[in-house]
């Protein structure tokens, strides 16, 4: 006993030891050129709390964890390997479901051991594996929804009934009655049933009447329940490595979220409740009359090899098009003739927060000439060219000019005060807002339309005949 009681301790340092190797890998992901160390920090801390964890005495069954580890591991390697760029988002978003189902697993163990035996059990371990069950569930259902949305396995748009909201705060009610139930009375089976069919069900009601325009919020949103869902579960079994790495993914993932409304405008109440991009105009749809003026890759090839500074603006359709290579060298080309160049990053450009980075990362962009919305925005009416590749609601200037805009207050790149704007797009195709956006239609801006991909390419080829 003496044994298992020091090995617990040193156990309990090794916990320690890891948390602080989570803490530094986070701050060292706050940037493109430290993200990687940071990643191989936070993950070799994850390697060193599982060793110490199956050193417990408490661990049984080794040969059942050897399994679900090399399940895992081929897995996650051939997910890494093969995932696309574009689909990076729904990836996250089903890891954020895996580790929420994960800790709701966890609180159903724990409720079955307790309950099936006469264990005595303080009464906060019963909350923590409540809310382990109601968090966790919710984070599943949810994160599999998100997952159907962005990969186009349903519709983008919100889908909304009468009294949803008084719905979801009904059931939310009917949960927290359950929950001071069974805390406080007795650990009915049919009660906790109907727990965890509520919570399921909940996660779903939340998420399906949130639109694709905020997507990066939700997918932001159900990471840090993942978190609160795994430091209940920590809670619940007596785990510091447990408690302290939820704890720190619920609070990165909650501090993002806050990053992620301010870049939009908006509050968190109004992307879970207010159904951004719900058609809700019973008048008559407004035409389009204004018109767009075209460009050839020849015109705009000669506007950026001899420009003095250009500004590339990359969106989702840059990862859908894959592009972000052909970019590189177009830049590289135009710095070879000593144009200046630089890269603004909008926080909500594509599909998840840091999208963009993480794409001109792949393309050895170098992180000096990556620019945030707050540090470049000043530099566009100082700049000749500014080069929008697929990004679309983030360089609306109806953001910042008209007051009745549905995106109106919602921060923009200001490419629209460069002098020459060149758009790359394949059609005037609206974003995920669903409005036009009246950058296309500016007197200096020209469209190049076409996939970016086969346009950059020929952007290339020409600024190399010059």
């Amino acid at each position: 006993m003496e044994l298992f009681e020091g090995i617990n301790l040193y156990i309990q340092y090794v916990y320690l030891a890891s948390a602080v190797l989570f803490i530094f890998g986070i701050k060292l992901l706050g940037s493109p050129a430290t993200a990687r160390r940071g990643n191989f920090l936070a993950a070799l801390g994850m390697f060193i709390a599982i060793v110490a964890t199956l050193v417990n005495e408490e661990v049984l069954n080794y040969e059942m964890i050897a399994i679900g580890i090399a399940i895992g591991a081929v897995i996650g390697a051939v997910l890494a390997r093969t995932i696309k760029m574009t689909a990076m988002p729904q990836m996250v978003a089903i890891f954020n479901g895996v580790g929420g189902g994960a800790s709701a697993v966890i609180a159903v163990s724990e409720f079955a051991r307790i309950s099936d035996g006469d264990i005595s059990v303080e009464g906060y371990i019963k909350l923590t594996i409540m809310l382990g069950v109601l968090i966790g569930f919710v984070t599943l259902t949810g994160s599999l929804i998100a997952f159907a949305k962005l990969q186009d396995l349903m519709t983008t748009r919100p889908v909304t009934y009468p009294l949803q909201n008084i719905v979801s705060g009904l059931m939310f009610l009917a949960i927290l009655g359950m929950i001071v139930y069974l805390v406080g009375f007795e650990f009915n089976i049919y009660v906790f049933y109907a727990l965890v069919a509520l919570s399921l069900i909940l996660g779903i009601q939340l998420v399906i009447p949130i639109g694709g325009a905020d997507m990066p919020v939700v997918i932001s949103l159900l990471n840090s329940y993942s978190g609160v869902a795994a430091a209940a579960a920590g809670f619940a079994l007596g785990n510091l490595a447990l408690i302290v790495s939820g704890a720190l993914v619920g609070a990165a993932g909650l501090i993002l979220t806050n990053i992620m409304t301010k870049a939009m405008n908006r509050s968190l109440a109004n992307v879970v409740f207010g159904a951004f991009g719900a058609v809700t105009s019973s008048g008559p749809v407004a035409v389009e009359t204004r018109t767009a003026r075209s460009v050839g890759a020849e015109d705009a090839a000669v506007m950026l090899a001899y420009a003095r500074s250009v500004i590339f603006v990359p969106g989702y359709g840059l990862a859908v098009a894959q592009a972000q290579h052909q970019v590189r060298e177009l830049a590289d080309l135009l710095e070879g003739k000593g144009v200046r160049v630089k890269y603004a990053i909008h926080p909500v450009a594509g599909r998840m927060p840091g999208h963009m980075n993480v794409l001109l990362a792949e393309a050895n962009v170098p992180y000096d000439e990556l620019y945030d919305l707050d540090e470049i925005n000043d530099d566009f009416r100082n700049t000749d060219v500014a080069v929008v590749i697929g990004a679309n609601d983030v360089t609306n200037p109806a953001a910042r000019d008209q007051p009745d805009s549905p995106v109106y207050g919602m921060p923009i790149l200001n490419v629209d005060q460069a002098q020459h704007v060149i758009v790359l797009k394949r059609s005037m195709s609206p974003g995920f807002a669903g409005i036009d956006n009246d950058l296309f239609f500016k007197d200096n801006t020209r469209m190049l339309f076409g996939d970016a991909r086969r346009s950059v390419t020929s952007l290339v080829s020409e600024v190399k005949g010059l």
